[in-house]
């Protein structure tokens, strides 16, 4: 009998030997999936898990500017600052302080959210909003925006009359009410 005590023992400890490779080949396996998995997380759906948080945006031309984020949609977040509302172009977000490390998929967002920058523009020339327009290049202009097109919105400035901004160009909208 004791030949069959040793020869258990012998398998028992192959067994064994087996399981532990088979967890490291797992655990490596895991940690590949999850760096591949992780490459299809966008940045708005990590700003979208912010929404309703504290954060702080870098925005081109801009600087930092802090404020708790309201709402996001294709292409731009309205942020809630202390200094009044901004409307702010995802393009011209450089960092985010202070985001969730989480994300929502962006099948789980509300059809709210497919409205684009061109629609949140629209509401504040609806409302005839007095605001600042932030450039990329850091030229600011103040005025309201009158009307919305595709890519552009006119906005009328104080001193200068109407001007054409492209979306391109635009990094954030400043309420002023």
């Amino acid at each position: 009998m004791a030949w069959e005590e040793n020869l258990f023992a012998v398998l028992d400890d192959l067994e064994q030997q087996a399981e532990a490779l088979y967890d490291a080949e797992r655990v490596a396996e895991l940690a590949d999936r999850s760096r591949a998995e992780y490459g299809a997380v966008t940045f708005a759906s990590r700003l979208m898990a912010s929404v309703g948080s504290e954060v702080v945006l870098g925005i081109a031309g801009v600087g930092r500017v802090p404020g708790e984020l309201q709402r996001l949609g294709t292409g731009w977040a309205l942020l809630r600052g202390v200094s009044g509302d901004w409307v702010v172009h995802l393009g011209a977000v450089e960092e985010v302080l202070g985001a969730s490390a989480r994300s929502v998929p962006e099948v789980a967002w509300s059809p709210l959210t497919r409205l684009g920058l061109g629609s949140a523009l629209r509401r504040l020339s609806e409302a005839g909003e007095r605001c600042l327009v932030h450039l990329r290049s850091g030229a600011r202009l103040e005025g309201a925006v009158l009307r919305v097109g595709a890519d552009f919105a006119e906005v009328e400035a104080a001193p200068g009359g109407v001007r054409l901004v492209a979306f391109g160009a635009l990094a954030a909208v400043q309420s002023r009410e």
